[in-house]
């Protein structure tokens, strides 16, 4: 593509400029497992959401590597009231006994921030993806007296994930039509239980105002731009030390409250759990090989409180394993940049870990780590920053962390 001086250029995307978006879904629910099938019944649902949308400038070097994404808020109603649960009497649920009434999950109200890059831009068209973050507030969480199956959401504040794939006609230059399919994970980190988590699937319309310029953009860089290519020229690898401080609660407690507790145990099928606190460290090297991207691998240090009390758990049932509160993973690492902001992302594998019968049956050899961080550029690359911990998905503990360039 041949370069274009600024000067030169259109300057109607010379600073941000506002946009907004209407949209609908109606999807359906995701039964993951053959457990959450037993009892999952109703899975259609339906969300409506408003945005505001901020259309990145030409002269912001970050949005040049992206494309040109727009950035923005927005604001979704969840109506899940379809997604009904209900265990029937079976001898699959030990002491647990079946109830007279369908629980339903009820509506989540979903406040989020999202990124959304285009992948093909002309005069008519765009396609595109996006990554959500935000928090969501349910309505009808789990309750032993009233909601009792519904194992999907255990709090009324929940952590939510988005993602999507779009593709927009543009039939007025500002004003476009909008088909896609989405994807929305709530869930509370382990932070609570129950927290199967609740994932829709849906395909969605909308309708979206948005400034657009479909000319070729400048390839002239500010001078902080330069410095800051300069220094990436200079210092590709890095390494960085981070520690953590997390809490989780433990599916063993779930389980045994769920079906091993009598009726008449006030601690039956109960709705409240202890929260163990939880440490990590972590010891990086990454290479940012792009302004965007950097790509490393690093050793992850676990230390769980909630060790000795597994072991209760198991010696209560005659189990003889081995337990130990600490573990330890090798794990591949990625971050996405934008400014001093990252996305992170890393894909782990134990190397030690003994932390009793539900970590054998119910997790896997490896572990997942989403989350974000900012890193301060005037103290020297101190970082602060949170995660969610998973295995396959299902969130093990929610942790911050503060971290040290080296």
């Amino acid at each position: 593509m041949t370069n274009v001086p600024c000067a030169a250029q259109n300057d109607s995307l010379s600073s941000v400029q506002l946009g907004w978006a209407l949209d609908a879904a109606v999807g359906h629910v995701v039964k993951t497992d053959a457990y959450e099938r037993m009892w999952l019944h109703g899975n259609q649902a339906q969300s409506y959401g408003i945005e505001c949308r901020f259309v990145q400038p030409h002269s912001d070097v970050f949005a040049a590597d992206y494309g040109f994404p727009t950035l923005g808020i927005g604001l979704r109603y969840g109506h899940y009231r379809g997604v009904t649960m209900h265990k029937a009497a079976s001898p699959d649920w030990g002491q647990a006994q079946m109830v007279d009434y369908q629980s339903r999950m009820g509506d989540i109200v979903t406040a989020y921030a999202f990124f959304e890059r285009p992948l093909y831009r002309s005069k008519h068209w765009e396609a595109d993806y996006r990554i959500d973050i935000g928090l969501g507030w349910g309505a009808n969480p789990y309750n032993k007296h009233t909601n009792i199956d519904n194992e999907l959401i255990g709090s009324r504040l929940l952590i939510y994930f988005g993602a999507g794939a779009h593709a927009t006609y543009y039939p007025l230059p500002d004003y476009g039509l909008r088909v896609g399919l989405e994807f929305a994970h709530h869930s509370n980190g382990a932070l609570n239980r129950p927290n199967k988590g609740v994932n829709l699937l849906s395909p969605m319309v909308g309708i979206v105002h948005q400034p657009r310029n479909t000319s070729k953009p400048c390839t002239n860089t500010p001078a902080n731009a330069a410095s800051s290519l300069s220094s990436l020229k200079h210092k590709p690898v890095y390494a960085t030390l981070s520690i953590g401080v997390g809490g989780k609660t433990l599916l063993e407690d779930w389980l045994q409250t769920q079906y091993a507790t009598s009726p008449d145990n006030p601690q039956y099928r109960k709705e409240s759990f202890h929260v163990y606190y939880s440490l990590s460290a972590q010891a990086d090297v990454m290479y940012r090989y792009a302004r965007r991207w950097s790509s490393g691998v690093g050793l992850d240090l676990f230390y769980s409180s909630a060790a000795k009390h597994i072991r209760a758990i198991d010696e209560s049932y005659g189990r003889t394993l081995h337990h130990s509160p600490w573990s330890v993973g090798l794990a591949a690492k990625h971050e996405v940049w934008w400014h001093d902001l990252a996305l992170t992302m890393s894909l782990g594998c134990y190397l030690y870990r003994h932390m009793g019968y539900s970590a054998k049956t119910e997790e896997k050899p490896y572990y997942e780590r989403i989350g974000l961080k900012y890193v301060f550029p005037r103290l020297h690359g101190l970082s602060i920053g949170a995660n969610v911990k998973a295995h396959l998905t299902k969130a093990d503990q929610t942790e911050f962390v503060v971290g040290f360039r080296l």
